[in-house]
């Protein structure tokens, strides 16, 4: 299982709760292998692993182990992978103390289907997760409801909270298994007047496998004789570029004038579905540069001598199923986020500034500016060819984004210009005008004063603390990756 380093403290807590058997493996891979490298001659996994990020990982000059002189020949090398002790945690000694992202996985299947928006198991419910301060008390509250699943079928909205889970309170320490059974009960109720309001009523959820359309809501709003497009996009997922394109297209058609692109809820994914995206909203910038690349030395230096426009990430005229752009050609665009907008959805913000104006509204970004690609135990890391002995592949951060001004290592995450965090005590309606942070970006539109938050709002922002959300246990939470392997530079 892969987790954020980085998360909150107190989502780290978690962690203290597991077996400490498992620690090292759960902090960066999405399953925990036991694929124990015992013997010198176990060891082809970890001679993938150390091939992979030798190569191309991005912050490989951190690593001393890395260095291609570190060690005097193949053989004290391969005792060296060969004490590791597992791939999981051998790829845990070879990260640098800046990457909060990169991870190794035993089941490069299901990491495929994660790119392709396919959960093998979901009931529907995105949620967040909170506590009350300085306590061990756990709860959940929607954020959101897919389509299609049991959660939709048991009737349940945005704002329901619940605590428990077939009767059991939850904690940091079971939340998840007990949200990973195939059916489950969990109890209802909401956030009153800064207070948790629980009910007697209890829904049974169950999972199934579903496939996420990304697009949530694209509709057209009229307000004070203005048409506004409202997108809520929640996952750069190229498979799902086409119904993007189409939502654009009907934006264009409707002749909307000004757009709000709603990332609160939007982790990342595919680098080339961003500078689409970025390309829908604009158009009057084609072949214009959108976002630089910036790799590790050794590929940056082969980049710039042998296909410096490789490094360049530009405009679009075309999907990548070569669809035409419907292109709005606007200049000033909306975007609403949260702490928890990530990676493709930040270099979104940052490679349109240059060209635009970007108003951002709500609350400051995660700060994830780096991408990564799957590398798989062949010679070329592309698929046909891999290794057929096991289904490990390795994603490693490969490069970092820069906008056409340079701008990159924005750590500490994207500010706002307009403040505002979600209230637990009134989430609202998502799509609707009155939903708090859609006011607050429609407020700024008309030039109207934000609103003050109520004493109800004031309690429940110092009494509830949020400190996660559904999918961040998942291998691609707050991922931005490339699709292309580029060409091998070492050879063992």
């Amino acid at each position: 299982m892969k987790i954020n380093k980085l998360l909150p403290a107190v989502i780290l807590m978690i962690l203290g709760f597991t077996s400490c058997e498992k620690d090292d493996d759960a902090l960066k891979t999405d399953f925990s292998g036991e694929n124990t490298a015992t013997e010198l001659g176990d060891i082809e996994v970890e001679q993938f692993v150390y091939k992979g990020m030798n190569d191309l990982y991005l912050y490989k000059d951190d690593v001393p182990v890395l260095a291609d002189s570190y060690f005097a020949s193949k053989s004290e090398r391969d005792q060296y992978l060969a004490e590791a002790g597992s791939p999981e945690k051998l790829f845990d000694k070879l990260l640098s103390s800046q990457d909060r992202f990169s991870f190794i996985t035993d089941d490069y299947v299901a990491l495929e289907e994660s790119f392709k928006g396919i959960t093998s198991s979901t009931a529907g419910m995105k949620y967040g997760l909170g506590t009350i301060r300085d306590t061990n008390y756990l709860f959940a509250y929607l954020q959101y409801i897919l389509p299609g699943t049991s959660a939709e079928e048991a009737g349940l909205t945005r704002g329901v909270v619940f605590t428990e889970v077939d009767g059991q309170k939850m904690t940091l320490g079971n939340f998840e298994g007990l949200l990973a059974n195939s059916s489950f009960t969990i109890n209802i109720g909401s956030v009153q007047n800064g207070q948790l309001v629980m009910t007697d009523e209890t829904v049974t959820l169950h999972h199934s496998e579903y496939t996420a359309n990304p697009v949530y809501i694209a509709e057209t709003m009229e307000v004070e004789g203005r048409k506004i497009g409202y997108l809520m996009y929640n996952g750069f997922i190229a498979d799902f570029d086409s119904e993007l394109n189409t939502a654009f297209g009907k934006f264009k058609a409707e002749g909307i004038t000004d757009l709000i692109l709603d990332l609160r809820y939007n982790g990342g994914g595919s680098v080339r579905s961003a500078v689409d995206l970025a390309s829908m909203i604009t158009g009057q910038f084609e072949g214009k540069v959108f976002m630089k690349e910036v790799w590790n030395r050794k590929y940056q230096d082969y980049f710039e001598k042998n296909n410096p426009e490789s490094l360049l990430n530009r405009f679009n005229p075309q999907i990548r199923t070569e669809e035409a752009i419907n292109s709005l050609n606007l200049s000033k665009v909306y975007v609403l986020t949260t702490a928890r907008t990530a990676s493709a959805s930040e270099l979104v913000i940052n490679g349109l500034e240059p060209y635009i104006d970007v108003i951002q509204v709500g609350d400051v970004t995660t700060g994830k500016f780096q991408a990564s690609v799957t590398l798989y135990d062949s010679d070329d890391y592309q698929k046909e060819g891999a290794n057929k002995n096991h289904t490990y592949a390795i994603q490693p951060l490969i490069f970092k984004s820069a906008n056409a001004e340079g701008k990159s290592d924005y750590v500490d995450g994207l500010a706002p210009d307009v403040n505002y965090k979600e209230n637990l005590n009134d989430l609202g309606t998502l799509g609707d005008t009155s939903e708090p942070l859609l006011k607050a970006a429609l407020n700024h539109m008309f030039g109207k004063a934000q609103e003050t938050k109520s004493a109800a709002e004031k309690m429940a922002a110092e009494k509830f603390e949020t400190v996660g959300e559904s999918g961040m246990m998942e291998p691609m939470y707050q991922e931005m990756y490339i699709d292309r392997v580029p060409p091998v530079l070492k050879k063992d």
